[in-house]
């Protein structure tokens, strides 16, 4: 059996499909459309490896498969190319952002191109583009009309080295991913984005949307949105009042402290002239900490005391505040009221600093009551106790009543909260939208109008940031002072620019309508293609690319700019592909092919050292990750693809193996080896091969709705070991076959199409059609046990009575030697078993 020509077969159909335009979408009202989207990537220097092309690989074996079905396919792409990367490497290198983006979009289009992905390239588009940022900018106009774009003082993670704010994903144990540099919390003046305005539309409509219940749960559980009380506590020796937000009120008699987040605005003004020093330090070791950092429950509790008391707001008995970074500033009102009796959290921080426990919820269980009363453990559900009125209260009951209680005194009352908070919306970098924003000279505010857009960032050779804090931008003077042409005053331009985030909000309702140079995108064209039918890719992007994307759709429904509420209608993450590294003590990365495995156990091929194994993320930093080009090459894009989704279910994590995708390459060869076989009959209509066909149509097909790809797969090669056992091939089935295959391994299925005899591209040819007859089994497998033991197997025609089966097995020999004695009973389960029950 010789190897097919894969690079010859690819290189030709790529061509073709590029050269007849195939996979150009355009608005069809009398086909029912289909959009198809990947999270566009971010075009690094490193280009593609095997980990990104799963996703890709899904989006278009689902595009290629709804065309055969009828579909009009939406399937585009394009480039997150704006963002911190591209900065400092133009930072590091002295080339211009501009440049080094332009060649790293070279790369990943060609490796795309180079894989068969079925994407109309003529709608593609890059967010640094000036044709496209001007609508981004155009967006921020909208959300500023709205009122949805203020400029506030902000606490905000601030990295001195790269000399810009960082979002809270952007940090990673208080250092910035991006080169691993210490970051500090900083005031600094920002654009900021309301979107907790949207807080509550942003869960009920998550009812809307076919996304995994974990992904639902992750958006469900960062916009926070908790039901309480806001009630007020009064500050001894000081006019103010610390207001506290609670989900619990009925634990308020078990307040034994308070505590404010570092941040708050009254720390400065309580602190005693005797803490101030203890505080002060503590303050400043907090700078270096990211808020998911400083939330994380398993860390240790750590905090300082103020030097002041607070009075509690029903027995005005004396209550410490002490200061911790656990609480923040942006969550609630930024201070909390501590119940180490029925707070996990406020238990440790008791335990930590020795501060009392006062038991307010009586469990039931004696055990745990003992431990209650001795203050070993916390407890949050039962019977109030030592509270006074709520005394005997389930806990349901027991906080309306308190709610109640603090309303009818004035001090307190209901309230709803979220941790959500708003959008931090200002970089200080030079590769990113300019907000196009005037401050005028009489201390008002303007955006620019549509006209005067796209605002162009100025030309610039030093991309460094100031150690002010001030963007690259505030550098050209004759950029940033000017006047307006529309009042005539004196204005400086906004010098921050937009987070990398602004272009991905909103890049797929551009890819509808990509080329229009008056609007952002035709009504019309926005009413057909949307909403996403499927949207895939990497769970990173669970929360905040998600979130940030559904309130930019939704602030755009209520100016009348789209027609649906949600943008993404199905959602699927990809499972994580991670590579197995190998290190010997001195560190070196060894190829799979130069390990060995023994008993479990992984050794150097060469030298037989044993290695430790471990599964890592792949990455091209961590030398573990495999280009999708050494892959092609050897073994080309269809067995890749193939490889790709058949590693494991989709959105599972699944491990890579160089060696593994040569099977998928053999199961390739065997299907083409079996098209140009000397057994194809183009005149045969035996029944087994139709039948082995039409069976593969139902299978296939009903994995491919439920993007259950490498099943789907299983049983491609199952037909091909059943159906390559038959006397002759019959061409109808061969033909059915090849188009089952088509969307998973488009080159070698439109080659092996062409060499049956068609004409025509597989693209649009129409999917098969089962038909019903051929998944009837008209013969059955029926076991034949004596006493319980097996003693044979038979197919047989299907559906035959107890008694024909037993009037058969008194004809076999094998069977009758068996039965020793008169038979007591028979069981008997129809097309399967029949046992037969005797007296020895």
């Amino acid at each position: 059996m010789s190897n097919y020509p894969h690079q010859q077969i690819e290189q030709k159909w790529q061509k073709y499909w590029e050269d007849h335009h195939l996979f150009k979408a355009e608005v069809n009202w009398q086909k029912p459309k289909y959009y198809v989207l990947d999270m566009f990537p971010y075009p690094s220097g490193a280009g593609l490896h095997v980990g990104h092309v799963t996703g890709y690989t899904a989006t278009d074996v689902t595009a290629r498969y709804m065309r055969t079905k009828g579909y009009n396919v939406l399937h585009p792409m394009g480039w997150d190319s704006f963002g911190l990367p591209a900065e400092q490497y133009a930072i590091r290198t002295g080339t211009h952002p501009s440049i080094t983006t332009e060649n790293n979009i070279n790369t990943y289009r060609r490796q795309l191109k180079s894989l068969g992905l079925s994407y109309d390239w003529n709608r593609e588009i890059a967010t640094s583009d000036a044709t496209y940022y001007k609508w981004t900018q155009w967006i921020f106009t909208k959300l500023f009309e709205q009122g949805l774009a203020y400029e506030a003082e902000m606490l905000v993670n601030y990295c001195p080295a790269l000399g810009t704010v960082l979002a809270n994903e952007e940090v990673e144990q208080g250092r910035a991913k991006e080169g691993g540099h210490l970051i500090e919390r900083r005031p600094l003046k920002q654009w900021v984005l309301k979107i907790t305005k949207y807080a509550d539309r942003l869960l009920e409509d998550l009812e809307l949307l076919d996304w995994p219940d974990s992904l639902k749960r992750l958006q469900t559980h960062w916009i926070g949105r908790s039901e309480g009380a806001k009630l007020f506590f009064s500050l001894e020796n000081f006019e103010e009042k610390v207001a506290v937000f609670t989900t619990r009120a009925d634990t308020l008699f078990g307040v034994s402290f308070l505590v404010l987040a570092p941040e708050h605005p009254l720390v400065e003004e309580i602190t005693s002239l005797e803490q101030k020093e203890h505080v002060n330090a503590y303050l400043q070791g907090v700078k270096a900490k990211s808020d998911l950092e400083r939330t994380d429950l398993c860390k240790e509790k750590t905090g300082v005391w103020t030097g002041s008391y607070a009075l509690h707001p029903v027995t005005n008995t004396r209550i410490p505040i002490w200061i911790a970074d656990y609480v923040l500033a942006s969550y609630g009102t930024g201070a909390v009221m501590g119940v180490p009796g029925s707070d996990e959290r406020d238990f440790d921080f008791a335990k930590a600093f020795n501060l009392p426990i006062l038991p307010v919820i009586m469990p039931v269980d004696l055990e745990q009551k003992e431990k209650m009363l001795q203050g070993q453990i916390s407890f949050t559900e039962g019977v109030l106790y030592n509270s006074q009125f709520l005394d005997g209260l389930e806990v349901k009951v027991a906080k309306q009543v308190m709610i109640k209680w603090l309303e009818d005194h004035q001090k307190g009352e209901k309230s709803v909260t979220y941790k959500l908070r708003d959008w931090l919306f200002s970089r200080q970098r030079y590769w990113g939208e300019p907000f196009p924003i005037l401050h005028l000279e009489d201390g008002s505010i303007r955006s620019l109008d549509l006209d005067e857009l796209p605002l162009l960032p100025p030309e610039l050779t030093d991309y460094k940031p100031s150690p002010t804090g001030e963007s690259p931008l505030a550098k050209v003077k004759e950029w940033v002072e000017v006047v307006d042409p529309k009042t005539g005053k004196k204005a400086l331009r906004e010098t921050n620019t937009m987070p990398q985030w602004a272009g991905s909000c909103w890049y797929y309702l551009r890819f509808c309508d990509p080329h229009n140079e008056e609007m952002a995108w035709d009504p019309e064209k926005e009413r057909y293609w949307m909403p996403v039918d499927l949207y895939v890719g990497g769970v990173e992007h669970a929360v905040l690319h998600l979130l940030y994307a559904r309130f930019w759709h939704k602030v755009l429904y209520d100016c009348g700019f789209v027609s649906t509420k949600e943008p993404f209608q199905k959602l699927r993450n990809q499972g994580l592909l991670t590579s197995r590294s190998y290190k010997i003590p001195s560190g070196p990365y060894l190829p799979e092919a130069d390990v060995i495995e023994k008993d479990g156990l992984f050794f150097d091929k060469k030298t037989h050292i044993s290695l430790e194994s471990q599964m890592e993320k792949m990455s091209k930093s961590k030398l573990n990750g495999v280009t999708p080009d050494e892959m092609i090459e050897e073994y080309g894009a269809d067995s890749l693809r193939l490889y790709e989704m058949f590693m494991g279910p989709f959105d599972q994590e699944k491990v890579w193996n160089n060696d593994a995708i040569q099977g998928c390459f053999r199961f390739l060869n065997r299907f083409y080896n079996l098209v140009t076989s000397d057994k194809l009959d183009k005149n045969l209509e035996e029944e087994e091969g139709l039948k082995l066909a039409h069976r593969l149509i139902f299978h296939v097909e009903k994995d491919l709705q439920g993007m259950a790809f490498n099943t789907a797969i299983a049983k491609m090669m199952e037909f091909i070991n059943h159906f390559s056992l038959l006397a002759s091939y019959p061409k109808t089935a061969v033909k059915i076959a090849v188009q089952v295959l088509y969307p998973f391994a488009p080159h070698i299925a439109e080659e092996m199409w062409e060499l049956l005899g068609e004409k025509e591209s597989l693209t649009y040819a129409p999917y098969p059609v089962v038909n019903a007859a051929y998944l009837i089994d008209h013969t059955a497998l029926y076991v034949i046990q004596v006493n319980g033991k097996l003693r044979g197997k038979w197919e047989l025609p299907k559906d035959k009575t107890e008694e024909e089966i037993l009037e058969f097995i008194r004809e076999e020999p094998q069977i009758i030697k068996h039965i020793e004695g008169p038979i007591k009973k028979v069981i008997f389960v129809p097309n399967k078993l029949l046992n037969v029950v005797t007296d020895v």
